[in-house]
């Protein structure tokens, strides 16, 4: 019973603000529509109007202040009769549904039988449409829906990548390798016929020469340079004026070469470098049986600490290194002691140690494709006795494997016996014509 008695309570209450907002509403559309009104009924009725206005701002103030509940949601419906009027397509579905059986339900059934008389009898005060009120995003009667996104919108609505296919590849860790090795290999020959009865003389003579090279060096391209170097040379002649050695050496040399550098600037490196070198075999003259040199006989070992430049000229077609060491010491060994007065040692000693300054020039200079220069100049002294020496080999290669070599070679020793002609100066040299190799 109490339910009843507040349904009908509100249905009263909503029948005399609806029957209040008619009139009110019919007297402005009059007073709009009607143009022969005179100002004096206009004067009349505007404090109503202005009553009528202050209270719909006060309402409107606490709407806006108070928070609306459940209670109130009725109260909030009623804002759909304040002008301008908006046309709803709800009070159409509502008015046609005969299943109206709640307090809500009722309460709505009487806001659009208001509205639907607003609509039918007044249709000049419906100012815009529910479509126009949307379009102006204007909140309407029921709040605002919260849009659901699902979780897996973004996955579906999103393009996925591609992924390639991937293949498998074996990494290969390549340690890098700071030794490089190179070398030349030349073998060559030189042959000289004379006949017995030559107006001019002469003596016939058979030569053979080979030359091993090579080179083992070590660059970890940051401070650290080892560089070694083996030459080998071994050559024989044979001449019919000599008629006690068939065969006797011509060119016979065994010399290691090796430096260890530690770089000071881009072409400047602190150097210990060792040099040592003998021969193969016995070295004799024509005609004569005396030993002049063999294995051994003389051994030289030069250690010297220095510095060594770096040559790159002429668009790297010099290239080379310079060798200055004002500390060097000089050993030298000779097994025969027949021969220790020949080369600077007291009679009947074995080794001579010495201590002075050294350099080494060793040089290489490509000329053109079938010319090239190589020149080593070594000097040593203790500022008592002095060697030098400058080794020259020119190259004339034909193609790959046939070249010319024209090899001299000037010395000069003031601590081995002098000589009555040169003194103290000794000169070598040979041309010959061969096979050889470059890698």
């Amino acid at each position: 019973m109490q339910a009843k008695y507040l349904n009908i309570v509100k249905e009263k209450f909503l029948s005399i603000a609806l029957l209040f907002c008619f009139t009110a509403l019919a007297a402005s559309a009059q007073v709009q529509s009607s143009h022969i009104l005179t100002h004096d009924v206009l004067s009349s009725s505007s404090s109503w109007v202005d009553r009528y206005v202050d209270s719909l701002n006060q309402y409107k103030e606490k709407m806006d202040t108070v928070k609306i509940d459940s209670d109130n949601i009725y109260q909030e419906k009623l804002f759909v009769l304040i002008p301008p009027l908006t046309y709803f397509s709800k009070p159409i579905r509502d008015f046609l549904d005969l299943n109206v059986q709640s307090a809500d339900t009722v309460s709505d059934g009487i806001l659009n039988r208001a509205l639907m008389n607003i609509y039918l009898n007044y249709p000049g005060l419906v100012a815009q449409t529910e479509k126009t009120l949307a379009d102006q995003s204007i909140k309407g009667l029921e709040s605002p829906k919260i849009r659901e996104v699902h979780p897996n919108m973004v996955e579906r609505v999103s393009p996925k990548p591609m992924e390639p296919d991937i293949i498998s590849m074996g990494v290969y860790l390549k340690k890098p390798n700071f030794w490089t090795l190179g070398g030349d290999y030349y073998l060559q020959f030189l042959q000289n016929y004379v006949s017995n009865n030559w107006y001019k003389g002469g003596e016939s003579s058979y030569s053979m020469l080979g030359s091993v090279d090579l080179q083992v060096n070590y660059n970890n391209k940051q401070k650290v340079k080892w560089d070694n170097e083996l030459e080998l040379k071994l050559g024989y002649q044979a001449s019919k004026d000599d008629s006690l050695h068939k065969y006797k050496t011509s060119e016979d040399l065994i010399r290691y070469t090796s430096k260890l550098g530690l770089q000071a600037t881009k072409k400047w490196y602190y150097t210990l470098q060792m040099i040592a070198y003998t021969q193969f075999t016995k070295g004799f003259k024509s005609n004569d049986d005396f030993v002049y040199s063999d294995f051994m006989s003389p051994f030289n070992l030069n250690l010297s600490l220095g510095m060594d430049y770096n040559v790159n000229w002429l668009n790297k077609k010099l290239t080379g290194t310079i060798h200055l060491a004002p500390l060097a010491l000089n050993w030298k060994y000779v097994k025969r002691l027949s021969l220790s007065t020949n080369y600077g040692l007291d009679e009947g000693k074995h080794t001579l140690l010495d201590y002075g300054s050294e350099f080494t020039f060793d040089l290489g200079w490509k000329i053109s494709d079938m010319i090239s220069w190589k020149t080593r100049m070594y000097g040593y002294t203790t500022y008592r006795r002095t060697e030098f020496e400058w080794e020259n080999t020119i190259v004339f290669k034909f193609n790959q494997y046939i070249s010319t070599n024209l090899f001299i070679y000037p010395r000069f020793d003031d601590g081995a016996s002098r000589d009555e002609h040169h003194g103290y100066l000794q000169l070598k040299e040979y041309a010959s014509l061969g096979f050889s190799y470059s890698f």
